[in-house]
């Protein structure tokens, strides 16, 4: 049951945090926050970061062997950045339309999926 409260809370966290990192630039492109002064833009991006933090952090000590979860320090990092480029993915070709996915991207999403593997090898 932690391992999937683990990934679900690095799910949110990722979801958030893709909207902290470029949000911003979907309000600029529809012409909501471009005119707005880069302090307030980044203001903008850390109240969102704010709640990232809301769930990465507690998905971290959740999910921590030392703490009595199911991962190491090494296999929760893995499954963020993991996580992280699927969450993007999904978000930027969904918010930006004029983004496509090409023979590359495949191939470092199936890299992925082999670091994922062999991080949990043994």
């Amino acid at each position: 049951m932690q391992a999937l409260w683990t990934v679900l809370l690095l799910v949110v966290s990722n979801i958030m945090m893709t909207f902290a990192w470029y949000g911003h630039l979907k309000l600029q492109q529809m012409k909501i926050s471009d005119s707005w002064p880069l302090i307030l833009v980044i203001l903008f991006s850390w109240g969102v970061a704010f709640f990232e933090y809301c769930a990465q952090v507690p998905a971290n000590r959740i999910g921590f062997r030392g703490n009595g979860g199911p991962f190491t320090l090494v296999q929760l990092k893995v499954i963020q950045e993991v996580i992280s480029l699927t969450v993007f993915t999904v978000i930027v070709t969904v918010m930006f339309r004029g983004e496509t996915l090409h023979w590359n991207h495949y191939a470092a999403f199936f890299c992925l999926i082999a670091a994922v593997f062999f991080v949990f090898a043994r």
